[in-house]
């Protein structure tokens, strides 16, 4: 920024040194006339032309513990108007977890500064735990999706639903987003596979754009992707299911007018890199949910338990009922036998009987010739 606090100081910095070197010279001798030539009028500078001053605006946690607690802060130009806040999404609820929102807008709304919460998007190849996650719906900052890069999100999704369909002036990688985002993602593999996981890998990516809108304002916009693959083995069919957890992790726009193109890269570096987390605070959020999901996968591995109990005993009871039905089966066929042996020999002896009457009938009633 040419015109900015910082520039201020440099200047600063180099007036002292000139003074300082004028002084070295050593003190002239009596009565000598010497011309003071390091005697100038003050710089007068103007703020908000020739400089900028910022501020510390602090974003502050006021749900998540006893007492507002301080998550982070940043610089922001002077006089600007802030506002940020902490989300909290309690345990057992759709997309449940810690998500920030920032915003800063200069006094005639021509600059601002946005830092949107995160978003997240899942998708499994397997169909019937597809449908089943659906059930759940979407919420305002989560919802089911196949996975996509940085890129692809910020034309598909970014730029349609929350910049209002801007023309996109540039797109260039961001190595250091991307580099920034794995840096954290070895943790979350070691998570992954104590929770059951065979494989994961990760796919991070980060754009750094530049959009413009008919009314004569343009925008930097940082955009950062992480996919999650995870490989979960399915030991009823012997296969692997493969499940994508997708979440845009930075999503930073700044809005400056066109003819202050040369200005906002610089501003935009100073709002950046003055970060500051309150590590206490992110400690105690991120031991929460690991608790959280340390507990989960404890119901989980229950119900899965459970559920195993449950499926051999209901083996073990098919397999007792099947012996049963057979062992039943098998005594009606013996009683079948039995009774069609008894009816065989009912059947055989009223043979007997009519065939012993036949024969007395015939010895009784002898056949007589006929007479003549």
């Amino acid at each position: 920024m040419k015109n900015n606090i910082f520039s201020l100081l440099l200047i600063g910095t180099a007036i002292l040194g000139s003074g300082t070197s004028c002084n070295s010279q050593g003190n002239p001798s009596p009565g000598s006339k010497t011309v003071d030539k390091t005697k100038t009028a003050p710089a007068k500078f103007t703020e908000g032309k020739d400089y900028t001053e910022f501020v510390r605006a602090r974003i502050m946690d006021k749900v998540g513990f006893g007492q507002p607690v301080e998550a982070f802060s940043i610089l922001i130009p002077k006089n600007w108007k802030f506002d940020g806040a902490i989300m909290w999404t309690a345990p057992g609820n759709t997309c449940a977890g810690t998500n920030q929102g920032v915003k800063a807008v200069s006094p005639d709304g021509k600059y601002s500064f946005e830092m949107l919460p995160n978003y997240m998007w899942s998708y499994t190849d397997n169909q019937q735990l597809q449908q089943f996650n659906q059930q759940y719906g979407n919420s305002q900052y989560c919802s089911q999706g196949q996975p996509i890069n940085a890129e692809a999100y910020f034309r598909n999704v970014f730029v349609p639903n929350e910049l209002n369909n801007p023309e996109i002036i540039s797109i260039n990688e961001n190595a250091g987003g991307s580099q920034a985002i794995q840096e954290s993602n070895e943790k979350a593999r070691q998570e992954l596979m104590r929770y059951g996981a065979s494989q994961v890998n990760f796919y991070p990516s980060s754009i750094y754009a530049k959009v413009k809108w008919t009314n004569g304002s343009q925008a930097i916009v940082i955009c950062g992707v992480n996919i999650i693959e995870t490989f979960i083995p399915n030991t009823y069919t012997g296969t692997y299911n493969k499940s994508y957890t997708t979440v845009a992790s930075e999503r930073i726009v700044l809005m400056y007018p066109e003819s202050e193109t040369d200005k906002a890269p610089n501003l935009l570096s100073v709002i950046m890199g003055s970060f500051r987390t309150n590590y206490a605070w992110k400690n105690a959020v991120d031991n929460f949910w690991l608790e959280v999901r340390q507990q989960r996968q404890i119901v989980h591995v229950g119900k899965i338990r459970m559920m195993d109990e449950q499926t051999r005993q209901m083996g073990e009871a098919a397999v007792k009922k099947g012996e049963q039905n057979l062992k039943n089966m098998d005594a009606n066929m013996r009683s079948w036998e039995a009774s069609q042996q008894s009816q065989d020999r009912i059947h055989t002896n009223f043979i007997k009987t009519i065939r012993e009457v036949e024969s007395s009938a015939i010895k009784t009633h002898p056949v007589c010739p006929p007479t003549q």
